[in-house]
């Protein structure tokens, strides 16, 4: 399907678009295939990266915008809130939603996407007002769910109930919801009555990666990582459902000069899990480098003039991923390393072991903990570089019949259709 002339204007709506993380990421794919399909794509979010000239920045859209984070302090932890925080949350909801509209109308919206905004309550002013700006237009709007309140623990004790079941995600007619996993969809139908449509996460498998280049290796020098020592690559953000510590204990249990190198910051869950770590790694005598000052999605330089290198810099020069999260809604890291043709070692979480790994990817799998197996393994991997070789390239072939570009494109395609 191809843009009809008078339906092609896309606003994009999140609390983050910009950055390493999943959802950001995953919405550059969507944009552009969006984009070949003939459609122009617009931005709104508390944070944004995207083109300066088709971008609204609201600083309160983002969440970590102070008084978003003081109304999550009420919101959740407690069965309790403020009458202050109630008055706090209407009156965000207010102005977001008036900057929605100012946004609909500067940029002639003709479909909205919702990243993630509608399915975790990251922002609850902004999903709020996501949805009674959805209700009083009846805009054709894609709900992208990639996490759901259910699914993350911190939310579980709340005094925000009538916001949960108001916006996260919302019933309304024009609203099409979209997740990526049969878990999530699942949920979704048995929790609110909705269904999904399953639209799972996908890598430019058409195109072969970016060879290696001088840049990439100089990473090695920017990180002060010796030509000669290994580096096991956790491609996560740093939180505590990623389970960095088996990847720490894994280094440890080598016994071989490696080094682990983490490429994300601590994220949306502040920074206790990250001073454990360091302080686990010094206990175990593992060197581990945070290299997230200096890796970012793509090239750059920062203000001072040090360069930025790219997330692909970071996966050409590992010589092994690990994985060991105990929840992911999909699983982009797992995507990430098939497509970089790196082996990779993993945690056998549910939406791998149902959706992902039926498919016949080669893994070192692992269930709750490493293993005297999963050692052996990897160390047979990192002795014998051409068997972790073999694997990727087997992984690569099974990545491009089933997550590509190609297979979204024609799932957007058809969704395009049944909302307009």
């Amino acid at each position: 399907m191809k843009a009809n002339h008078g339906h092609n204007r896309i606003g994009f709506i999140s609390t983050r678009l910009a950055g390493t993380d999943g959802v950001s990421l995953e919405t550059q794919k969507w944009d552009d295939i969006l984009t070949r399909l003939g459609f122009q794509c617009f931005y709104f979010a508390g944070e944004c990266d995207r083109p300066a000239d088709r971008s609204h920045v609201v600083p309160e859209a983002h969440f970590k915008y102070p008084d978003i984070q003081a109304v999550n302090d009420d919101l959740f932890d407690d069965y309790v809130r403020s009458p202050e925080t109630s008055v706090m949350v209407q009156k965000i909801r207010d102005y977001l939603k008036q900057k929605i509209y100012s946004f609909i109308r500067q940029f002639d919206i003709n479909l909205l996407i919702v990243e993630n905004a509608l399915a975790i309550p990251m922002n609850v002013p902004l999903g709020l007002a996501l949805t009674e700006v959805i209700a009083e237009t009846n805009m054709p709007t894609i709900a992208h769910h990639h996490d759901f309140t259910w699914e993350r623990q911190r939310f579980s004790v709340n005094a925000a109930q009538d916001y949960l079941q108001a916006a996260f995600p919302p019933l309304l007619p024009s609203i099409s919801h979209v997740v990526i996993n049969s878990f999530g969809a699942r949920q979704l139908a048995r929790r609110t009555g909705i269904s999904g449509t399953l639209i799972p996460n996908v890598m430019n498998f058409k195109d072969e990666p970016p060879e290696e280049t001088k840049l990439s290796q100089e990473l090695r020098a920017a990180l002060n990582i010796p030509p000669n020592q290994e580096i096991l690559l956790q491609p996560t953000r740093i939180v505590p459902r990623k389970r960095i510590e088996l990847a720490i204990e894994l280094c440890h249990r080598l016994d071989r000069n490696c080094i682990l190198l983490i490429t994300h910051t601590s994220g949306d869950e502040g920074t206790a899990y990250e001073k454990y770590l360091r302080q686990y790694a010094d206990i175990l005598g593992v060197e581990v480098i945070f290299g997230c000052d200096i890796i970012n999605h793509r090239r750059g330089n920062l203000p001072n003039g040090r360069r930025v290198f790219s997330l692909a810099d970071a996966y050409h020069i590992a010589n092994l991923v690990t994985y060991p999260s105990t929840i992911e809604g999909f699983g982009n890291a797992f995507l990430e390393s098939i497509y970089y043709r790196c082996p990779i070692v993993i945690s056998m979480y549910e939406i791998f072991k149902t959706d992902i790994h039926p498919k016949g990817f080669r893994v070192i799998g692992f269930e709750n903990f490493i293993s005297d197996e999963t050692v052996r393994l990897t160390r047979h991997i990192l002795e014998h570089p051409e068997y972790g070789a073999e694997m990727a390239s087997h992984n690569y072939k099974i990545g491009q019949r089933y997550y590509s570009f190609q297979t979204l494109e024609k799932q957007l395609a058809i969704l395009m259709n049944q909302c307009f």
